[in-house]
């Protein structure tokens, strides 16, 4: 679906969801829509949203145009000192030395390569982290996996699997932290009624602050690289 001077608009049909959400990336919007929502319906969300849409947009486009060059540096999550990034000619995507923080990124697909070290450093570091914040909460999972969705900062299955995204990483360890207590939080709460907002406000008192942060952060434009 498309409006005029918008990219086409994403919609996904998720059954867990239980309102309409609009996301607007760097890249493209996306629109998650409950199971059983009409066409009508979408379109007027989507009428009553568009100058939301097309404020946001430009926003997203004139931040990218400000910031499109490549970063010398990265800050992540667990680390107190930017990793240094230096851009070469290699036959490796990456080489990346933990010992000096340093990384060094071929310079055929940077903004590829960038994020491929990105997801593998969260797939070794994220899992270790949400056992860390388990021992502290005294909550506990069956099995975490990295992924990268679209829409979604993390989820906890009725089995008590917990998914986490890859991009957290790139954010301050809070943030990262709150995901976790978020989703260890559904362990016992499967909802978002008042008794898990609850159980989520004893591991976190500064939720509040830190899901605000989550939804108003825009990842950088080499994170949508293909």
């Amino acid at each position: 679906m498309t409006l005029a001077d918008l990219p086409e608009i994403q919609i996904t049909h998720h059954a867990r969801a239980t309102r309409l959400r609009l996301r607007v990336e760097p890249t493209q919007i996306r629109l998650t829509v409950p199971k059983f929502c009409s066409q009508k319906q979408i379109q007027a969300f989507l009428s009553e949203s568009e100058h939301w849409m097309r404020e946001t947009w430009q926003k997203q486009q004139n931040k990218m145009g400000q910031h499109q060059a490549l970063v010398t540096e990265l800050k992540l999550f667990n680390l107190t000192q930017p990793i240094q990034i230096n851009y070469v000619v290699q036959k490796q995507t990456y080489l990346w030395n933990a010992e000096q923080q340093m990384l060094l990124v071929s310079d055929r697909q940077p903004e590829q390569y960038l994020k491929a070290f990105v997801i593998a450093y969260a797939k070794q570091h994220l899992p270790l982290y949400l056992a860390k914040v388990t021992g502290e909460t005294g909550l506990h999972y069956l099995q975490c996996s990295i992924r990268q969705p679209k829409t979604r900062w993390g989820s906890c299955s009725v089995k008590h699997d917990i998914m986490l995204n890859s991009a957290l990483v790139l954010f301050p360890l809070e943030i990262a932290r709150y995901v976790c207590v978020h989703e260890l939080a559904h362990t016992v709460y499967f909802d978002h009624s008042a008794h898990f907002w609850a159980k989520v406000a004893e591991h976190d008192p500064n939720f509040k602050q830190h899901r605000h942060t989550l939804k108003n952060t825009t990842l950088p434009f080499w994170w949508f690289s293909s």
